[in-house]
């Protein structure tokens, strides 16, 4: 398994190793912790996610972290996957054609392989407008969760 450590930054971007990813949350780990499927989803209360999502963006990842259901901070992680994986359905060719993205899910858990400690968040505004966003997507029946 690559269990690397993060690299550098390039222009406000982590280099990741070929088998890395981005994942955002609110949960805390450390390095060696796994990151698996079968726990409340980090997107929908009430809902034991299927898959473990990930993303090789770091805009990805930072829309998962300020997002993510819960009160802690919001935390990006660089882990490996330890099988299989696909493009995240629930964006790729749905909300964005391809998978510009770069986010993917797999039923298989992720290794932390460390944690990105400093990245700058969303602004107030942009969160809020994302945060009405979805409200509205929830209000029209349209908040679907393929997982």
């Amino acid at each position: 398994m690559n269990t690397k450590k993060f690299i550098d930054w390039d222009n406000g971007n982590p280099e990741l190793e070929d088998n890395q990813f981005l994942h955002g949350t609110k949960a805390a780990f450390k390095p060696g912790d796994f990151i698996g499927n079968g726990y409340p989803s980090n997107y929908k209360d009430g809902h034991i996610a299927n898959h473990v999502y990930f993303s090789k963006t770091l805009e990805s990842a930072k829309w998962g972290a300020e997002l993510a259901v819960g009160n802690g901070k919001g935390r990006i992680y660089i882990v490996a996957p330890t099988g299989t994986y696909e493009d995240d359905p629930n964006l790729t060719n749905k909300r964005f054609p391809g998978n510009p993205s770069k986010s993917y899910r797999s039923k298989f858990p992720v290794e932390v392989v460390g944690e990105l400690k400093e990245w700058q968040g969303h602004t107030a505004e942009q969160l809020q407008q994302m945060k009405e966003g979805l409200a509205k997507l929830k209000e029209a029946g349209k908040d679907v969760l393929e997982d």
